[in-house]
C-alpha cells in the first residue's frame, strides 16, 4: 500500500493556546489556568494520551471483526506519568514525556480467554499510535 500522509498546522493565540488544523477539524491545546493557560482545551500530553485510546478503539473494533468476536463495546483507560522539570527547566535526570503510560481494556464481550489474548496481541502490534509511542521515531525540526 501507499504511505499516507498526515498534516497538521498551528497558530498560536497566545502563549500557551494554539489553534490546531487537520483535514476538516479544529482543536484547541491549552494549559490549565495554574500552568498559566486559558483551560480552553486539553494539554499537549492529554491529546497523546487520547489519540493512543481512539487509535486502540479503532484497532480493537476491526481485530475483533477480523477474529469474529463480539465486542459489544470497549472502554479504555489511559495514564501517564511525567516528571515536568525539564520542560520547566529544571534539572532532572527525567527525560521530557512520559516515562510510562498504562492502558487497560475493558472490552464488553463474551470471548473466551485465548481469543482475548490474540485480540490483545494484535492491538499491540497494529495500533500506530502504540507503535509511535513505543518505538523511536524520527522527528525533524527546521524552520521556515
Amino acid at each position: 500500500m501507499p504511505k499516507m500522509t498526515f498534516k497538521a498546522k498551528a497558530k498560536s493565540e497566545n502563549p500557551m493556546k494554539s489553534v490546531i488544523e487537520t483535514s476538516h477539524f479544529k482543536m484547541i491545546v491549552d494549559e490549565p489556568e495554574r500552568m498559566g493557560g486559558t483551560d480552553d482545551g486539553a494539554t499537549p500530553m492529554e491529546y497523546m494520551l487520547a489519540a493512543l485510546a481512539g487509535c486502540l478503539n479503532i484497532v480493537g473494533h476491526s481485530v475483533a471483526q477480523e477474529l469474529g468476536m463480539n465486542l459489544k463495546g470497549l472502554e479504555i483507560n489511559v495514564e501517564g506519568d511525567l516528571n515536568p522539570a525539564r520542560f520547566m527547566g529544571q534539572p532532572t535526570e527525567d527525560r521530557t514525556g512520559y516515562q510510562e503510560v498504562r492502558v487497560t481494556l475493558h472490552p464488553d464481550t463474551d470471548a473466551d480467554q485465548a481469543t482475548l489474548e490474540r485480540w490483545l496481541a494484535s492491538l499491540e502490534e497494529r495500533c500506530p499510535v502504540s507503535d509511535n509511542l513505543a518505538n523511536e521515531t524520527p522527528l525533524k525540526l527546521s524552520l521556515s
